[in-house]
């Protein structure tokens, strides 16, 4: 059975993106771009909104990774083409080969089939699709970033609390900090 984990990064006041709407806060290094490399290898499918969907798609499957590009870039870039996606959107008419269009009213019974069949992880990925899912979540990840945003779309805007118990953290040089939390 799979284990769906919701992934982001956030600024230290828990943002996942400014309050334009810009991604474009961290500026992670080395460490940490193995860091998520290694995450990804171990991600037997992504899933994601529509709005993270086409922050990842274009950029990891077009536009970085090329040739000439850093070694580590590369290696995301391949890592994030070869992982299957899956996508839940009501707007988004078609997606490329190699991504699979969910339509919100079958997402959670979606997921639910996903982690029955998969071995391995899910990566959920979008605050908004992670509050339709969390009842299927089984850890939160959250790589925060050494800057205050002072505004915009919080990591996970959830009406009830969540228990949870810290089951790993670690720091990487850029400042950048990972915690991973489970089910309490």
């Amino acid at each position: 059975m799979g284990k769906v984990i919701y992934w982001m990064n956030t600024s230290i006041d828990g943002y996942i993106e400014d309050s334009s709407g810009a991604l474009d806060f961290m500026h992670p290094d080395d460490d940490f771009q193995r860091a998520a490399a290694d995450h990804v290898r171990r991600t037997a499918a992504f899933l994601f909104g529509r709005r993270l969907y086409e922050a990842m798609e274009k950029p990891w499957t077009q536009d970085l990774g090329g040739e000439g590009a850093p070694v580590l870039e590369r290696e995301f870039a391949q890592l994030y083409k070869d992982t299957p996606r899956y996508v839940f959107s009501d707007s988004l008419r078609t997606v490329p080969e190699h991504v699979t269009l969910v339509r919100r009213k079958d997402a959670f019974s979606e997921v639910e089939r996903l982690k029955q069949e998969t071995d391995g992880t899910l990566q959920l990925g979008g605050p908004e699709l992670a509050v339709s899912m969390v009842d299927l979540i089984d850890e939160f990840c959250v790589y925060t970033s050494p800057v205050i945003l002072g505004g915009g779309k919080p990591y996970l805007p959830v009406t009830e609390k969540l228990r949870l118990s810290l089951a790993e953290q670690r720091s990487f040089a850029s400042g950048i900090t990972f915690r991973r939390y489970k089910r309490s």
